[in-house]
């Protein structure tokens, strides 16, 4: 399966906070220049740290007690402006799986689900797959940075920001103001009169 740009415009705000200090190729600016376009492209080690912050998230999810799922009253973008019900933590793990799958050939994504989602350490991978240790290594780095940019760049609705997925600023959508008022046996300081 080969990378393909899809014309996303990474920024140098959004990635410096990614980035490694001491990476070799970057910096710690978090950007590659000299790729295909004016800006250049994110640097492998963001795009690790990208997939590292959804794959956190997943485990967060998949570890939490099943009977606490919170089904959630969402808005949903467009003309409409409709809300509907959706358990949030339940959504973005299928959706991180199906995601890996469409990216990953069926061979990554063999060794995806022994190490990432099995929990399987590179000893055992390395013998159940029959592959050294250097050749585990490479694939898993070369995972997460295909995935990592996946999860950035998927379009209409990208896992990564994780705030933005789990109900962050939504676009297109005005923010209601909820104005709180006074309990009617709430003690006020007197205000100093303005001169």
């Amino acid at each position: 399966m080969t990378e393909t740009t899809t014309g996303f415009n990474w920024n140098r705000s959004e990635v410096i906070g990614l980035a490694r200090e001491r990476c070799m190729h970057c910096h710690g600016n978090g950007m590659r220049h000299g790729g295909k376009g004016p800006t250049g492209q994110p640097c492998n080690c963001v795009l690790r740290a990208v997939f590292r912050a959804c794959y956190n998230r997943f485990r967060q999810c998949a570890t939490r007690e099943k009977h606490f799922g919170r089904v959630r009253l969402e808005h949903v973008g467009g003309q409409d402006r409709r809300q509907s019900w959706g358990m949030k933590d339940e959504e973005y793990m299928a959706d991180f799986m199906l995601t890996a799958q469409r990216a990953l050939t069926a061979e990554d994504f063999r060794l995806f689900r022994f190490h990432f989602l099995l929990g399987a350490d590179w000893k055992l991978c390395c013998r159940q797959m029959k592959i050294d240790r250097g050749t585990f290594f490479h694939s898993v780095y070369r995972m997460q940075q295909r995935l990592g940019r996946v999860f950035r760049e998927l379009k209409p609705y990208s896992l990564f920001p994780l705030d933005e997925y789990f109900g962050g600023a939504l676009k297109g959508v005005t923010p209601c103001t909820v104005r709180m008022m006074p309990r009617p046996n709430q003690l006020r300081p007197p205000l100093k009169k303005a001169a």
